[in-house]
């Protein structure tokens, strides 16, 4: 009798029958397991929760009084007939890959990685497995990401050029993950760091569990940018081109994403400038992301799936699509979206 896999995927999420939880479930659950923070992962409404020490303030802090448990990356618990642990995604601050074994058979499901060491999150760390669930919202050629310190030079010399001609600088990235790198890599130097109301939640959140962020200028309502000159603002994406950004006077704006690599989404957002920017592994890192794992079996969740899946065989795996509600990096989806009026 063929023995039962060691995930299944079901309308509600990524299912574990020996352990009888869910993995980054998208639909109410009794058990979900948890890779990091971001809103299309991390959900209200399950009866409890289990997530690394680092993700969770986060996710207390967005989905308010939850029955949460954590774990220190790579302690083993025994769930029913699984043993999981927790291993270093590199994405955000305490995202994790979850890997479960289940008689001897390892899968692991990636939720979203990236495999540059950015000083702020866990590097992320190769997990040996038979089958990885893998992410591939960049999963294209096209996508390649210069060094994180090729980009945040591009981001200080607009800055500076910006504040010598009096203007501020108003760039829009994710609250949780690229909004810190940001703020954690540029030159404080050459002026004030200002913040939105979201991301500066969020880092208040992290400076409590001991990341390490420099100072920071939140910008409430009575906050003017004649106060600030030559300030740069961090903001969720979706603040730029609203009236929160007439306090700025005259301003340049910018967006960091991965998706600012294509020419047109550059233009359609109208922005000054597009900074190569992402949390997720660009094509060389999928690759070599999984190959590293050593996995026969590959299940492609987000992304160019259809286009990767069909790569992954020309390389000799197993690979299958696999349908969930996972967005990736996008410039609408929750997590660009401001959750503060500020």
């Amino acid at each position: 009798m063929a023995r039962e896999s060691v995930l299944t995927f079901t309308e509600r999420g990524i299912y574990c029958p020996a352990g009888d939880f869910f993995i980054d479930p998208w639909r109410p659950v009794d058990r979900a397991l948890v890779t990091h923070g971001h809103a299309d992962h991390a959900r209200r409404g399950h009866a409890r929760y289990l997530a690394t020490e680092g993700s969770a303030p986060v996710m207390r802090h967005r989905l308010g009084d939850i029955r949460l448990e954590t774990a220190r990356y790579g302690e083993a618990r025994r769930i029913g007939g699984a043993t999981v642990s927790f291993h270093p995604a590199g994405h955000v601050p305490g995202s994790a890959q979850i890997r479960v074994e289940v008689g001897g058979e390892v899968w692991v499901v990636s939720g979203d990685y990236k495999v540059e060491d950015d000083g702020l999150s866990e590097p992320f760390e190769p997990v040996r497995c038979h089958a990885f669930v893998s992410e591939c919202t960049f999963g294209l050629p096209i996508f390649a990401w210069a060094p994180q310190a090729d980009v945040v030079a591009q981001i200080e010399g607009w800055w500076r050029a910006n504040a010598a001609a009096g203007r501020a600088s108003v760039i829009g990235a994710y609250a949780l993950g690229k909004a810190q790198r940001i703020i954690a890599a540029v030159d404080a130097s050459i002026g004030p760091v200002l913040t939105h109301g979201a991301v500066e939640a969020t880092n208040a959140v992290l400076r409590a569990q001991g990341v390490a962020l420099p100072e920071t200028v939140p910008v409430t309502a009575e906050v003017k940018g004649k106060d600030h000159p030559g300030a740069l603002v961090v903001a969720p994406p979706s603040a730029l081109g609203t009236p929160w950004m007439r306090r700025f006077g005259a301003a340049s704006t910018g967006f960091a994403s991965g998706w600012m690599r294509l020419r047109g989404v550059r233009r359609r957002r109208a922005a000054d400038r597009g900074f190569v920017m992402s949390d997720h592994a660009d094509w060389a890192g999928l690759n070599a992301a999984i190959a590293e794992t050593g996995a026969e079996r590959v299940f492609v969740t987000h992304g160019y799936t259809s286009a990767f899946r069909a790569w992954l065989e020309t390389q000799g795996y197993d690979a299958a699509v696999v349908e969930t509600e996972f967005e990736g990096e996008g410039l609408d989806s929750p997590e660009a979206v401001a959750d503060s009026p500020t």
